[in-house]
């Protein structure tokens, strides 16, 4: 498959109590299109730190991270956030005055990608492919379960057009059951939607099912 993300010699450290404590020391990984990744290690290991860096949301100290090929130093962040990723979170950061068809919606006034002109039909059938059907697509989101929410927030995180999806903790708020069926989605998006996806959990059942389990551990990234 061909890669998307590299990630090279990447070093983070943030001063603590008079010390610098490592948390990502010469770390290199390279992901490729179309495949479902899980980011696994111990709380504190620095795997949400890890996602804001390669999610442009924070800078490494040292390093280099390369999308397509191109330098993030030269795409610049702000333009790789608004048209190249998605970012899908725990809490689902929905806007609760909005429907769920409005927020998907607002996903698509956000980027500079092309899209289709008929953006509200678009987001209706985006919804309704992650089961939420044209009724619940007019509800205010809370008033939708929280899978349900979960699934508006991956339907949002495609809106844009954008070839990169990330995950943090994803389903920590979800039963068993609803666990599975998000995942099933995140597999869909990288095998049917050819989507890079890279989710950070500590859910065994998560990274079971991804194509890709890696762990962090000692500031590095290895293939489990």
């Amino acid at each position: 498959m061909a890669e998307i993300l590299r990630l090279e010699n990447i070093n983070y450290s943030y001063i603590d109590g008079g010390y610098e404590r490592k948390i990502l020391n010469d770390l290199s990984y390279t992901f490729e299109a179309g495949k479902f990744y899980t980011i696994l290690g111990p709380s504190g290991s620095g795997k949400t730190t890890l996602l804001s860096i390669i999610a442009g949301l924070d800078e490494p100290k040292s390093g280099n991270i390369y999308f397509e090929g191109k330098n993030l130093k030269e795409i610049g962040l702000h333009k790789y956030r608004r048209n190249d990723i998605s970012i899908v979170f725990q809490q689902y950061n929905l806007i609760s005055y909005l429907t769920a068809h409005e927020n998907v919606m607002l996903a698509m006034s956000e980027t500079d990608n092309q899209l289709p002109k008929d953006r509200k039909q678009v987001a209706y059938s985006l919804l309704e492919k992650f089961g939420i059907v044209h009724t619940k697509a007019d509800r205010l989101v809370n008033q939708l379960s929280g899978g349900e929410q979960q699934r508006v927030a991956i339907a949002r995180s495609l809106a844009s057009n954008v070839n990169l999806i990330f995950a943090d903790e994803p389903t920590g708020n979800l039963d068993t059951a609803t666990e599975k069926e998000i995942i099933n989605v995140f597999k869909e998006l990288a095998h049917d939607f050819s989507k890079t996806v890279i989710v950070v959990t500590h859910s065994d059942t998560v990274s079971a099912m991804s194509d890709q389990r890696i762990l962090l551990t000692d500031g590095i990234l290895k293939d489990i």
